[in-house]
């Protein structure tokens, strides 16, 4: 069954395209919902100042914030009303997925099936307004006392007015965000949410590679050194579509059954990928650590609160968790290894799949049906875990420590390489998915014209 489908897959061509009239429809909302995020990115907050921000921007390159940055299109150093992007809502659904995990209630509400995915989505909206809020206050605080020491102001007019009108603007934005992240989702094609990260991923690209080749013109970077650095781009882009097609099958035996060709056994396999949770763990982690990390950034932007013991921890923090220091590492990638076992065990049940199997008569050969076989597939998959999250960690970390250490630009880091390569994998199955779909019906529908005109 599995090698016909990728058979048929296979010989899916482009010549399809021009006919699969609802998939391009799809495509086109997807690329004008896109292309809405990135106009969204240059509306500024009210009462902005844009020569103070260009300072401010100067001021925190280079820090984690870049990261921020990154994933919201370049909002975060425009000021834009979707500054923050879409990790409040990230983090929201972290909360809310480990409060699942954790609560009996949350856990009744997760088995009441449709009903109870839209009760947690919503409590998920509640916490992403929350989390916008307190964010968006203290960059309201950041951007009012920054300049303040050299006798210019980055807000026009600060105030109680301004502070409520950053917050309700970022609000806005994120929610706004949010929603058209699940428009995406449910009418155009590939998950919408990664789809606006990886937009604002790739938006940077161009002037990356810029800036990148003028280092190289100017002598920052000899020739040799950009080789190198294409050649480890395009292998680690390689490693990383290998990995995320690797999969552990498992043979699955079905009872015997009587066929023309006699009495038979029915195979299949049980496909457990190397990379179960994707892309899911570096956005987890990265959203942890950039919730605190923003708001002690602004807030450490109050040049009153500077000699005070609180003002002298906040810059501690900016400067011990800066991107490519030792702890920002050590906690991104714990947080990596730690989301890559959770997210998995969120998406496959061994004790689910385990009792689907023994109702349709499947077993593993040589493990008995029931208790045995959820241990066995729990433990395969606790082992494959095991070399999927070393896979993220290292493909997240080693880059960004080579970027860090080389002075490379951030955006060319392995995290930002991972979500491109990884979001447009799954895109691009998705589109196969819609174009097998839409062969399969125009075969259906010859066969039905065939079948009228025997009669």
């Amino acid at each position: 069954m599995a090698s016909a489908a990728d058979n048929m897959a296979s010989n899916i061509n482009l010549s399809k395209f021009g006919k699969a009239t609802e998939l391009k429809k799809r495509l086109w909302f997807t690329l004008g919902a896109l292309v809405i995020f990135r106009l969204l990115s240059y509306v500024p907050l009210p009462g902005i100042d844009p020569t103070q921000l260009n300072l401010l921007a100067e001021q925190t390159q280079g820090g984690v914030l870049d990261f921020f940055n990154t994933f919201s299109g370049g909002a975060l150093e425009r000021m834009s009303v979707i500054a923050l992007g879409v990790m409040p809502y990230i983090t929201a659904s972290i909360v809310v997925q480990l409060a699942t995990s954790l609560s009996p209630q949350l856990a009744a509400i997760k088995k009441e099936g449709e009903a109870g995915r839209k009760k947690l989505n919503q409590y998920t909206r509640y916490g992403t307004v929350g989390l916008t809020a307190i964010q968006g206050y203290f960059i309201a605080v950041g951007l009012e006392a920054f300049g303040a020491t050299a006798g210019a102001q980055a807000v026009i007019e600060p105030g109680f007015l301004f502070r409520i009108g950053c917050v309700i603007s970022l609000v806005g934005g994120t929610m706004f965000l949010m929603w058209l992240g699940e428009q995406i989702t449910s009418r155009g094609v590939g998950n919408g949410i990664s789809l606006i990260i990886m937009a604002g991923i790739v938006a940077h690209l161009p002037t990356t590679l810029v800036q990148l080749f003028e280092s190289g013109r100017s002598g920052g970077i000899s020739a040799i050194s950009l080789a190198l650095i294409g050649v480890a781009v395009v292998g680690l882009i390689l490693f990383i579509c290998f990995m995320e097609r690797a999969q552990r099958r498992i043979l699955i035996q079905y009872p015997k059954r009587q066929t023309q060709r006699g009495v038979q056994a029915e195979r299949s396999h049980l496909p457990l990928k190397i990379n179960t949770a994707g892309v899911i763990p570096p956005i987890f982690a990265s959203s942890l650590l950039l919730m605190p990390l923003t708001i002690s950034q602004f807030a450490g932007q109050d040049a009153s609160q500077a000699d005070t013991a609180w003002g002298s921890f906040l810059i501690g923090m900016n400067q011990y968790l800066a991107h490519g220091q030792p702890l920002y590492m050590a906690l991104y990638g714990a947080g990596i290894i730690f989301f890559c076992f959770f997210y998995t065990a969120v998406v496959f049940n061994p004790e689910e799949t385990a009792e689907n199997l023994k109702k349709h008569g499947g077993f593993i050969p040589g493990i008995r049906p029931g208790k045995n076989t959820e241990n066995y597939l729990d433990y395969v998959l606790t082992r494959i875990t095991v070399v999927g999250a070393a896979y993220l960690t290292i493909i997240c970390l080693l880059p960004e420590y080579l970027v860090s250490a080389m002075s490379i630009p951030f955006y060319l880091g392995g995290t930002s390489l991972l979500i491109v390569v990884n979001v447009t994998m799954d895109t691009v199955t998705q589109i196969q998915s819609h174009l097998l779909a839409h062969q399969y019906g125009d075969l259906i529908k010859k066969a039905k014209l065939k079948g009228g005109r025997v009669r």
